[in-house]
């Protein structure tokens, strides 16, 4: 089959995200940004993923959280401006909130629905609260559409997220946040750790085929944005963890030669070929604390479980 991707006939039924979407999967190596996940199929089965038994991440941080959330909310100090980009159901601040007591709470997501949701939920939950929800893209920059109350601004960024960022990128999207905070300003991150690979693949592999529907819902995404005709039985879940990168890859393989039509073009895919959906790099304490100086970010406090499987950092901008 040749291997030809024409641009679609009508460019105007193409928004700058779903451009992005389609150069994407028109590369020689095809990728999907994993932002792409989060539509709100998505977001729905990400939830449910952080509840099966082979995926540590989310109920190690949470438990973090729960056990030194007095001793962060000291850290963190009075009077400030909250910010999570990528807030997905806000679940994790939740620990923090009652005991920080911000002046402002701004969750940021790039699902509009999701998100809606979400804060109805928190307006509810914490009467007292001032939520400022912001819908957008978080890895292209933080964009505030309103104005927030004066206060020390601190970012919240849990969930290991800095680890599908590619090093450079990383170290990229860090300089964006010490621009946001400001000197001053502060940054609760969490950061996944090295560790047997035999855990991290059956992270992202479990048995109830939860992350596999996670990531084929991508391709529902792409129908959607891209008014394409993807079939997701025409593609396989593939994720391990890549010994020399330090990082697990989640990719999606076609099961067949296909071709794809999407706004008046056409994609084609070989059979074995692979769309690489996501990354996600692993650290260990010193690496990402040398990583986040170098962004001009002070460490100031590190927390593990137990079995150090996972971290939280507190850090200040210089």
């Amino acid at each position: 089959m040749q291997r030809i991707s024409q641009k679609p006939c009508d460019q105007q039924i193409f928004s700058p995200l779903a451009e992005e979407l389609y150069e994407g999967l028109s590369a020689d190596k095809k990728i999907i940004d994993p932002k792409f996940f989060y539509n709100q199929r998505g977001s729905e089965l990400f939830d449910q993923i952080t509840q099966t038994e082979e995926y540590y991440p989310t109920r190690t941080e949470k438990k973090i959280l729960a056990d030194n959330a007095m001793e962060i909310a000291g850290y963190i100090g009075d009077d400030v401006v909250l910010i999570e980009p990528g807030a997905g159901n806000c679940d994790k601040v939740k620990a923090l909130l009652p005991v920080v007591r911000p002046k402002a709470y701004v969750p940021q997501d790039i699902s509009a629905a999701f998100l809606q949701q979400t804060t109805a939920e928190l307006r509810q939950q914490f009467h007292w609260l001032n939520v400022e929800p912001v819908v957008g893209d978080f890895s292209a920059g933080m964009e505030l559409s309103t104005p927030l109350p004066q206060g020390r601004r601190v970012v919240f960024y849990p969930g290991s997220t800095i680890g599908n960022f590619h090093p450079q990128a990383a170290a990229l999207f860090l300089r964006q946040l010490h621009a946001l905070v400001g000197h001053g300003g502060g940054l609760i991150i969490g950061v996944d750790l090295q560790k047997k690979s035999s855990l991290l693949n059956a992270a992202y592999n479990d048995q109830g085929g939860i992350t596999s529907a996670f990531n084929l819902n991508i391709l529902n995404h792409a129908n959607e944005l891209l008014n394409a005709n993807f079939d997701t039985k025409n593609f396989s879940h593939l994720a391990f963890y890549n010994d020399e990168m330090q990082r697990i890859e989640m990719h999606l393989v076609s099961n067949c030669q296909q071709h794809i039509d999407c706004g008046g073009g056409r994609i084609y895919f070989n059979n074995g070929e692979r769309i690489h959906t996501e990354c996600s790099y692993k650290y260990t304490v010193e690496s990402f604390i040398q990583l986040a100086a170098e962004c001009g970010f002070i460490g100031v406090k590190s927390w593990l479980d137990d079995d150090r499987l996972f971290s939280l950092h507190y850090l200040l901008a210089d």
